[in-house]
């Protein structure tokens, strides 16, 4: 088995490949670079920036992958009902988690009337079958809660295309696992709790399944928590302090994360279940609470 690990997308990546073919740490990197030059707001040349710099309502020509990951989050904003929303890349600037940069007060609230008054369900329209989309109203996309877990399929499959069966991949802390370690075991991950939080530990074995967790602790401001809800133009501030998912893929893993993490926990359990999601949800005050879905995962 051998290792292997860099930078992207503001965090790092690994990898544990069984008998890996010549090469395949520059086919992961290349895999990784083609999601940053068509999704990164971050980037000022990705194709997503440009879009984000264009007059609203004209239509753009996304590769497939760009169509893909669309589909995933408004897939995921409308069964959320709006608490996930990929067009929120405004609120997430004016809070200080963009790139201009932390800021160390809270933003005024015409702005962020103003920048909530240009996102929500219709804000972008996609058009799978030609390959394009088009902003309908000023909003800015940031992908930034569902790239990530896309990316990590990515190289998954080139991985599988590569002829590996056997490999962890991650990219800051989500996760996918194909086969077995050398030593016949799958492989197990813990999932992480959130600091000062003494929970059971909860092991998984990543046996073609992927997992993502989203934290009220990754990432904070003088302004606020980062996890900002789309509805309300404001970080959360309910008790959620971590919400982790395990699913087939881990784009939609790293999609219901976040929009889970947004809602207040009994709407969040109630939509787990309603999806019958696997999830972990730990509440500050009341420990952690399971998903049936997991619950049948774990016995």
């Amino acid at each position: 088995m051998e290792r292997f690990g860099g930078e992207t997308m503001g965090t790092r990546w690994s990898a544990q490949i069984v008998a890996p073919p010549p090469g395949v740490g520059a086919a992961i990197r290349g895999v990784l670079a083609t999601v940053v030059a068509q999704m990164s707001h971050w980037e000022p040349a990705s194709q997503l920036s440009r879009i984000n710099a264009a007059a609203p309502g004209a239509w753009h020509g996304i590769a497939p992958e760009f169509v893909a990951v669309m589909g995933v989050a408004l897939e995921v904003a409308a069964r959320s009902g709006g608490a996930f929303d990929p067009a929120m890349g405004a609120l997430v600037d004016l809070w200080g988690f963009g790139p201009p940069g932390p800021r160390p007060d809270a933003p005024q609230p015409a702005a962020i009337d103003a920048a909530r008054a240009a996102i929500g369900l219709g804000a972008i329209e996609l058009d799978a079958a030609l390959l394009r989309l088009r902003r309908i109203r000023p909003a800015q996309l940031d992908l930034s809660g569902v790239a990530k877990g896309y990316a990590v399929d990515a190289v998954a499959a080139k991985l599988r295309a590569l002829g590996c069966a056997d490999f962890l991949v991650e990219i800051g802390g989500e996760l996918v696992g194909a086969g077995i370690r050398p030593d016949g075991q799958p492989w197990w991950v813990d999932v992480e709790a959130p600091p000062g939080m003494a929970l059971p530990p909860l092991r998984i074995a990543l046996h073609g399944i992927a997992v993502a967790t989203s934290g009220d602790y990754r990432r904070n401001s003088a302004a606020g928590n980062h996890s900002i809800d789309p509805r309300t133009g404001h970080p959360i501030a309910h008790g959620t302090a971590s919400v982790t998912v395990i699913h087939a893929d881990c784009c939609h893993a790293d999609a219901w994360a976040s929009a889970l993490t947004v809602l207040e926990s009994e709407a969040a359990m109630a939509l787990a279940k309603r999806e019958g999601l696997a999830v972990q949800l730990v509440v500050r005050g009341r420990g952690e609470w399971l998903s049936g879905a997991l619950r049948a995962m774990l016995e």
